[in-house]
């Protein structure tokens, strides 16, 4: 069994990196519909901690999520090796 990747995503928060389909951002008119139909809709996850938002995350469950940190710092958490990942979850970091 594959082990489960977890981006941080900021503020303690983290997402399932396999789950995540695209990393948008958030100033055009349609990431700000649709996180209008993701409100509506109860899909709307608000990682924010009340900060502005920076970047939306869309999931593969169609959960779009709102993060104050930018699209390329989570793009780069994103493609860091898996290896590296193991390794600072076996130190315990």
């Amino acid at each position: 069994m594959e082990p489960v990747r977890l981006i941080n995503v900021g503020y303690g928060n983290v997402v399932q990196a396999n789950r995540i389909i695209c990393i948008i951002n958030p100033d055009s008119a349609s990431s700000k519909r649709l996180r209008n139909e993701a409100k509506e809709s109860q899909l709307l996850i608000d990682a924010t901690q009340g900060r502005k938002t920076r970047a939306i995350i869309i999931t593969d469950s169609n959960h779009v999520i709102l993060t104050a940190m930018l699209p390329e710092t989570l793009s780069q958490r994103f493609n860091v090796p898996a290896t590296v990942v193991a390794h600072v979850e076996s130190v315990g970091v």
